[in-house]
């Protein structure tokens, strides 16, 4: 069967760490490919406001059309309504029936996917690619997994990864600021924020 990842976000701006963590991922589990997948309406976050969920899907598409192994994604964006992960992976089996998925996230979201909608839908549908970084031990997320492998019968894969502070805030702020977002943003993300006058009244 082919092998994809789903690396979803809100991406709101799409950053390195996003990417580093999608080829890690892809090497390391011999993906054939990884997709990334921005969220449409998120339940779980508050919209900002500026940037509608198309506009972050086109970052997402700027920052991956160089990398024959990276694509875009736009199901969650063109879902009416709430965006639900187990409503995506049910669809994603459904229309592949060839492929199987695994889920990329960080190690946040293996502490908090028991409060998502429907968690073991998510688990039925595929499998989990659980991004091991320095401010969660390994001894914390092997016990996370395999309660979750015990209560649910889920395949979890954990991924050590590297220890990045970097994130979408951060740069929304540093834009809001004028200070620099290079080598943090892909040059083309850059141009089409610049462009666009995205986050320049980010507030804390």
């Amino acid at each position: 069967m082919k092998r994809i990842g789903i690396m979803g976000g809100t991406f709101n701006p799409i950053h390195m760490g996003h990417l580093l963590l999608a080829e890690w991922a892809k090497d390391a589990q011999k993906l054939d490919e990884v997709w990334m997948m921005p969220t449409g309406c998120s339940y779980m976050k508050q919209e900002q406001g500026e940037v509608s969920p198309m506009q972050r899907y086109e970052m997402a598409c700027l920052a991956v059309k160089d990398n024959e192994g990276l694509f875009c994604c736009d199901m969650e964006v063109k879902r009416e309504g709430y965006t639900y992960s187990y409503e995506t992976f049910e669809q994603l089996k459904a229309s592949y029936p060839d492929t199987h998925f695994y889920f990329i996230f960080g190690a946040d979201c293996l502490f908090s996917i028991e409060r998502w909608k429907f968690p073991e839908r998510i688990f039925a549908s595929c499998s989990i690619l659980a991004a091991v970084r320095g401010d969660v031990s390994m001894e914390e997320m092997t016990a996370k997994r395999d309660e979750l492998v015990q209560k649910y019968g889920a395949d979890i894969i954990l991924l050590p990864f590297l220890q990045l502070e970097l994130s979408s805030t951060l740069i929304r702020k540093r834009v809001a600021k004028g200070e620099s977002i290079r080598y943090l943003v892909p040059d083309q993300v850059i141009a089409y924020i610049e462009e666009k006058g995205f986050y320049k009244d980010e507030i804390d």
